[in-house]
């Protein structure tokens, strides 16, 4: 695969990981087109051993805390929480082991939470979407997202400190 594919076919996946910490679509433009930057030249060192979209995310994770680093800028603390999470989280999708578990745990989880974590999570529906669907509000959605993703997480927790 050139690297002009592997720009085209996980470009909007980084960007939307960098969104995800930034919440700026500005910011979340630049650091992964720098995040890119980096790849190509360093696309000799990838030994192909784990999964492309892992080594971007790496390159662009961290780009973007050297872009704060750089700019002096602090991330207030209510908005770093999210993030973290929303780390925690990808970090869990891109190991193939960990998707799978997550997947499995989908399926013992009780609705609305099931389908509210799927469509945002892999349809990537906005949350108005989610709460027309549901003929709910897009805050419902939210937080309904919100409680889903936290069983996730703790599930996957659970199963990490089971392996320690």
């Amino acid at each position: 695969m050139d690297f002009e594919e592997i720009y085209r076919k996980y470009f909007k996946e980084v960007f939307l990981f960098i969104k995800s910490l930034s919440h700026d679509d500005h910011i979340a433009e630049e650091i992964t087109q720098e995040a890119f930057f980096k790849a190509v030249k360093a696309i000799e060192k990838f030994d192909g051993s784990r999964d492309i979209r892992a080594w971007l995310f790496t390159i662009a994770k961290n780009t973007y805390y050297s872009h704060y680093k750089k700019s002096k800028r602090y991330i207030h603390r209510d908005a770093a929480e999210e993030p973290a999470m929303d780390v925690k989280f990808v970090t869990h999708l891109m190991n193939e082991e960990d998707a799978f578990i997550v997947h499995q745990f989908l399926h013992s989880m009780k609705e609305p939470y099931k389908e509210v974590f799927s469509l945002r999570s892999f349809g990537e529906l906005s949350f108005e979407k989610i709460g027309l669907l549901f003929g709910k509000s897009a805050g419902w959605a939210r937080v309904t997202y919100y409680r889903a993703r936290k069983q996730v997480l703790k599930h996957m927790e659970g199963m990490n400190n089971e392996g320690d």
